[in-house]
């Protein structure tokens, strides 16, 4: 089963624009998949297959000849000859051919020197994260998170009530498309997770890092997957898997460019001092963070020491899908932290205007809980917007003025 994904009108509107689109995400979060769906009159070529590997690593000035575009290859970093080919074929056609080359990869950093290298300003750059709650649910509205009136009425349009049940078998289950497609049960998650894991570590960690120390990885990637939704901290990282900061500085690059984890930054000026520094860790899919940490069952998440962490990655994802599905692959999300410990969840920056969100597991949040939300006024040349409280109740009602509770089904 195919879902239809919010990035596909995406992809139509910058391949009118540009000759080349660059896809990257996670692996198996669906990219030549919706690319094959959208695209379904154009020709997939798998870097994967080590046969078409060769030919383009060994002849790539013939490589275009066979496959002709307008193609997809899927893979491109895995031969990295083709880039300066596919620059002289768009220098040769000029400005006006576009929507020649989509090019897909799940291992960022490498694609992207190639990217920057050869094709930059010829090529249009989105990315993509797994499957959202609205794709699921056959939601139409498109529009980017924010807590404003007029967002908060266009979803309302389409969503049903909040299935408590059904959102928490979600966010166990995580968000890779094939474990959608049909009906499947805890023994097909554990079965999927073993295998994309071991996947991932061969196919795309290997490729990039030269580990000697697999167990020590594990520990890594582990770890990171209990820190989820904290500040970052190197050298906790470091002591819990038994290696160096710059190790781990390492590892961590190559999980954030291979799109299983984001590094948020906290907001911060020039004028405000008083503000941390620290970022914070969000592995990006929560399935796979349950798996890592042996929350088995979504009852054992629920009732586990980590269901708040998990939840606020959860929703922290849900938004970031919704601005990266509208195209915006560097979205103005932040959190807020100053020294004398007031903390706001998330901030969206929209021009000069900051939006807070808080997240909280509660069904019924108060006032206090967003005590936070006043550090705002005291930013020079910013101003506080509406701002919201997501959670699981079944209601959109207002807090107080300026700030409202939203159901989590509504991100």
């Amino acid at each position: 089963m195919y879902f239809h994904r919010h990035i596909e009108d995406v992809i139509k509107r910058i391949s009118k624009r540009k000759p080349a689109i660059v896809l990257t995400g996670a692996r198996q979060v669906g990219k030549s998949t919706m690319l094959e769906n959208t695209l379904a009159d154009i020709g997939k070529i798998s870097l994967n297959r080590p046969l078409i590997r060769n030919s383009a690593k060994e002849n790539p000035s013939l490589f275009f000849e066979q496959y002709k575009p307008p193609v997809i290859v899927d893979e491109i970093q895995k031969a990295p000859e083709l880039f300066d080919y596919i620059k002289d074929i768009i220098d040769e056609e000029g400005a006006e051919k576009t929507g020649e080359f989509y090019l897909t990869g799940s291992q960022s950093q490498k694609l992207m020197e190639h990217v920057s290298d050869s094709l930059a300003g010829r090529a249009g750059l989105i990315k993509m994260l797994g499957i959202s709650c609205r794709e699921l649910d056959s939601i139409n509205y498109r529009k980017p998170f924010k807590p404003t009136l007029e967002y908060i009425e266009g979803i309302s349009m389409e969503c049903s009530p909040l299935d408590y049940e059904m959102l928490i078998s979600r966010i166990h289950k995580g968000f890779f498309p094939e474990l959608y497609k049909t009906e499947s049960n805890l023994d097909d998650w554990n079965d999927y997770y073993n295998s994309y894991f071991q996947t991932y570590i061969e196919k795309d960690v290997k490729e990039v890092l030269n580990i000697k120390d697999e167990l020590a990885f594990i520990k890594f990637v582990r770890a990171c997957a209990s820190l989820t939704g904290e500040l970052l901290n190197y050298v906790t990282l470091a002591e819990m898997c038994g290696k160096d900061v710059g190790t781990v500085k390492a590892w961590l690059s190559v999980l954030a460019s291979s799109g299983l984890v984001y590094i948020l930054e906290p907001y911060h000026n020039n004028i405000t001092k008083r503000l941390i520094k620290s970022p914070k860790l969000y592995f990006l899919d929560t399935g796979l963070a349950c798996w890592l940490l042996g929350w088995n069952t979504p009852t054992q998440l629920v009732n586990g020491a980590m269901w708040g962490h998990i939840f606020e990655t959860f929703v922290f994802g849900e938004i970031l899908k919704s601005y990266y599905n509208d195209g915006k692959s560097t979205p103005q999300i932040f959190f807020y932290r100053d020294t004398d410990k007031n903390e706001i969840d998330l901030l969206i920056k929209d021009g000069d205007v900051l939006h807070p969100i808080e997240i909280k597991t509660t069904g019924d949040p108060n006032k206090s809980m967003v005590t936070g939300f006043a550090q705002l006024s005291k930013i020079p040349d910013m101003v506080a917007g509406s701002g919201a409280v997501i959670c699981l109740s079944k209601n959109v009602l207002p807090l107080k003025e300026g700030v409202t509770i939203l159901p989590a089904n509504m991100i």
